[in-house]
């Protein structure tokens, strides 16, 4: 599967909750096991008012359709080519 990173845009999110937070994962979670197996959500960064999530899957139209079911926006899909971090230049 193909990684990717999408850049959700939901003003007022950095305010949510941690339940709220917890909700919105659970309908997340239940979407995804009705996808199927070729959409895996990593994880979310949460900031004040966009999410940005790493999820593997076969297509960029899973995603959207996760949005779809879920109520929430995919204003962004970009596939990821390559992860660098400090390790990466040496020492």
């Amino acid at each position: 599967m193909t990684k990717y990173l999408i850049e959700r845009e939901i003003p007022g999110l950095g305010k949510m909750s941690p339940a709220e937070l917890r909700a919105v994962s659970q309908k997340s979670n239940g979407i995804l096991r009705d996808l199927g197996p070729s959409i895996q959500w990593v994880h979310s960064y949460v900031t004040a008012d966009k999410l940005y999530c790493l999820y593997y899957a076969a297509n960029p139209e899973l995603i959207l359709e996760h949005a779809r079911c879920a109520g929430v926006p995919a204003n962004r899909i970009s596939e990821i080519v390559a992860v660098i971090d400090p390790t990466t230049g040496g020492t």
